[in-house]
Formats: C-alpha cells, sequence, structure tokens
C-alpha cells in the first residue's frame, strides 16, 4: 500500500502513463484506414474512462489527506489538465465514427505524431515533478510548447489545403472540424505544461 502521501504522485505517473498509451494507440490507427470506426471510438471511450476514474481517485483522496507533497489547487489542476488532453482524443475519435471518415489524412497522420511527442514530453515532466526534481520540468515543458506551435501551423496550412483542394462542401465541413480538434488537443497539452511550470516556480 502507498501512504497517503503518496497517492497523488502515484496517480499522475499513472495518468501521463496512459496519456502516451493512448496517444499512441490513437496515432497507429490513423496511420493506415479505419476499417470499423466504432470500435475505434469505443476503444479510445475505454482510455478516457480510465483517466475520469484517476480524477475521481484523486479528487476522493484530496478530500480525506491533510497533508499533500504540493499545493492541493496545484494538483487538483494538474490532473485536470491531463484529463483534458485525454477527453481531447476520445472526442476526436469520436468524430471518425459520426463523419465515417475512413481514410484519415496527412495533416491528421502528423497531428497524431505531433500529439504522441506531446505525451512523451508531458510523461518526462510529470516523472520529473514527481522525483522532486523541479528545474529540470522544464525542459519538456519548453518542448511541448514548441509542439504546440506545430500544431497550430499544421491546422492553419491543413485548413488552407482543404479549402483549395476539396469541392465536396460536406467532406471540407468534417475534416476541417477534425483539424481544429486536434489543434485543441495540442493546446491541452500546452496547458498541462503551464500549470507545471506555474508549480515550479512555487516550489523551486
Amino acid at each position: 500500500m502507498f501512504r497517503k502521501k503518496d497517492i497523488f504522485f502515484k496517480t499522475l505517473e499513472e495518468m501521463a502513463d496512459l496519456t502516451v498509451t493512448t496517444v499512441d494507440r490513437f496515432a497507429q490507427a490513423v496511420n493506415g484506414e479505419l476499417p470499423d470506426t466504432m470500435a475505434f471510438a469505443k476503444e479510445m471511450k475505454e482510455f478516457e474512462h480510465r483517466g475520469d476514474e484517476y480524477t475521481h481517485l484523486v479528487y476522493t483522496e484530496l478530500n480525506k489527506t491533510f497533508i499533500t507533497p504540493i499545493e492541493r489547487d496545484d494538483i487538483m489542476l494538474l490532473v485536470k489538465r491531463l484529463d483534458d488532453v485525454l477527453d481531447g482524443v476520445e472526442a476526436c475519435a469520436s468524430r471518425f465514427d459520426m463523419y465515417q471518415i475512413n481514410k484519415p489524412d496527412l495533416v491528421i497522420r502528423k497531428f497524431a505524431d505531433c500529439l504522441r511527442h506531446c505525451a512523451l514530453e508531458i510523461k518526462a515532466a510529470i516523472y520529473l515533478l514527481t522525483q522532486k526534481k523541479m528545474l529540470a520540468v522544464q525542459e519538456p515543458c519548453v518542448r511541448i510548447h514548441a509542439l504546440e506551435n506545430e500544431g497550430d501551423d499544421l491546422m492553419r496550412s491543413g485548413i488552407k489545403n482543404l479549402f483549395q483542394n476539396v469541392k465536396d462542401p460536406i467532406e471540407l465541413l468534417k475534416f476541417k472540424e477534425i483539424y481544429e480538434r486536434l489543434e485543441a488537443t495540442t493546446d491541452s497539452c500546452e496547458h498541462v505544461a503551464n500549470t507545471l511550470q506555474s508549480i515550479i516556480m512555487r516550489n523551486s
């Protein structure tokens, strides 16, 4: 059994691990065709549900614990930010089923790769935090900011290409929304980095 003061860092690590697993699976799926979009959406929903369970666990433990390894508000916000990333990936996956998109395009695959790198940096940062290596947390956070900028560029160039080359307005709108949701998920990754940077400023 973990002592109460350890449960928060342990759960943050598990959420970071789950984020990597979820994004890896998403990237793997969109790298080819999606023959069963409903099964894909369901699988991503299961990952998202596990994130919710971690979130509920942390809130429950906070209500029972007097002393925490970092500020209570910081733990709550960081868990919420991590959950937002999982929610964003799940929301993107659900659109493939809703819109019956079986063939993800190059822009989507590039977004998935960007998110995969974001997830790895988030995991690195969380593990440095739980090891109390506060100053080292800054490096992966800086890399996440750079990846979020890549996401912005991908969305802009992707949407520009849609309007230049896609004649079917329905198809255009489908892909445009997915691009925007993927970019919003990279924003969620950046929000994790922002939260981590605020924590290290107060604890360094």
